[in-house]
């Protein structure tokens, strides 16, 4: 027997459960649909390898929907300063220039994940299904789709969401296009237990073999980027915890300090990728299914909650405002708030990352000019940290903390 909802998601991660959030007791029936379930949070649990830096924008949305007391009750790491440099270029922020507590805080993806998905489940109006597959989508623009799931469940949608990564199903059933490239380049993410106590800065050093970062997590702990050609990558990860120790204390700035232990690595080759479109009747694309983005600032998951952020708002003002939310009039009104929002900041980590892998002597003494006039003119490294934050540009709602419903 088919069941009816106006929006169905597709995804159960980060964004989409975010964007069921965001549509919590609205006049909307949502379901999501999730094949993996986070495993359960236990506090004395190793971190996990996957972690973001979350913005103030998107704090701002998690606090909005009622999620962010279910990040702080689980774990996160506050930072105040961010430090970037080469060479001669050096430059600091810092929260405090702007009287902000925090520029932003690091958070393992799964506890975002679940305190989402542990706020959606107190709406009667959200169905989360989970774990389940998808045995079929039926998609016909201008009629709702049909999804057939393992269990052999029915659901048909007014709106189906592609909230499924990269590789999206959703996006590549209905149709709709992506460009796409390699930078040749791999970043090797490391789990490191520090001397140092719990620290308060993230940075990034630039050396002509690629970016190195420092994200800290709570505790004795942080994270490393390593990014690298596909080749070094390889031979660092295939490298025994003590030798990868070794290579990171001799490659790595002296304000890593002591690397005491070596506790997981993994590696993800970098890959840029814009879906040509967000948006056909009756289907909408966000987060990683619309766009992938150099990692360099971290800003990868953020614009996948400022996606959900704005989604949510334009299906909830269509629905009160009577109209059909599955009209491309109404899609595409998310589509304007985010694609050249998204685009413009794709676009600035793909220039950010040609010039600071560039050799050349004019470029190299551009850039560290560049460096150095950002963290003395105070205009300037305003906007960079408001930039860096989430709070530039055209906000939604939830991001500005507004509520929608």
């Amino acid at each position: 027997m088919k069941e009816f909802f106006d929006v169905v998601i597709v995804g159960g991660g980060m964004v989409g459960a975010a964007i069921a959030c965001g549509l919590g007791a609205s006049p909307l029936k949502v379901a999501v649909i999730e094949n993996s379930p986070p495993t359960p949070f236990v506090a004395d649990q190793p971190h996990d390898l996957r972690v973001s830096a979350l913005s103030i924008a998107s704090k701002n949305i998690l606090e909005t929907v009622g999620a962010w007391e279910g990040v702080g009750s689980r774990r996160l790491c506050p930072f105040r300063r961010m430090r970037v440099w080469e060479t001669a270029g050096d430059t600091e922020f810092c929260s405090d220039d702007i009287n902000y507590p925090e520029l932003g805080y690091i958070v393992e993806n799964r506890v975002t994940q679940l305190a989402l998905l542990e706020r959606l489940q107190a709406f009667d109006n959200i169905e989360l299904i989970c774990p389940e597959t998808i045995e079929k989508i039926n998609y016909c623009p201008g009629k709702p789709s049909e999804l057939v799931l393992g269990d052999g469940r029915v659901l048909s949608a007014k709106v189906l969401v592609a909230a499924d990564g990269a590789q999206s199903r959703v996006r590549q059933i209905v149709g709709l296009g992506v460009t796409s490239w390699d930078y040749q380049q791999h970043a090797l993410v490391i789990y490191i237990e520090t001397a140092y106590g719990q620290q308060d800065i993230t940075w990034q050093r630039f050396v002509p073999s690629g970016p190195q970062a420092f994200l800290p997590l709570p505790g004795h702990y942080g994270s490393i980027v390593w990014y690298n050609s596909p080749d070094e990558v390889a031979r660092l990860k295939s490298l025994s915890p003590e030798a990868l120790k070794n290579e990171l204390m001799a490659a790595f700035p002296d304000c890593l300090g002591e690397v005491k232990a070596v506790l997981g690595t993994a590696s993800f080759p970098l890959k840029r990728q814009h879906a040509q479109n967000y948006v056909k009747p009756g289907v909408a694309l966000v987060g990683d299914a619309a766009h992938t983005i150099n990692p360099l600032a971290g800003q990868g998951v953020n614009i996948g909650l400022l996606d959900a952020a704005a989604l949510a708002e334009v299906l909830v003002d269509a629905a009160g405002k009577g109209l059909e939310i599955s009209d491309m009039s109404v899609l595409k009104r998310y589509e304007q708030m985010r694609r050249s929002e998204n685009l413009k900041m794709m676009t600035v980590m793909d220039v950010f990352y040609q010039v600071f892998s560039n050799e050349v002597l004019p470029i190299k003494f551009l850039r560290n000019l560049g460096l150095g006039l950002a963290g003395r003119i105070a205009p300037a490294k305003n906007k960079v940290m408001r930039g860096a934050m989430g709070l530039e540009g055209k906000l939604p709602k939830l991001a500005q903390g507004e509520p929608i419903v």
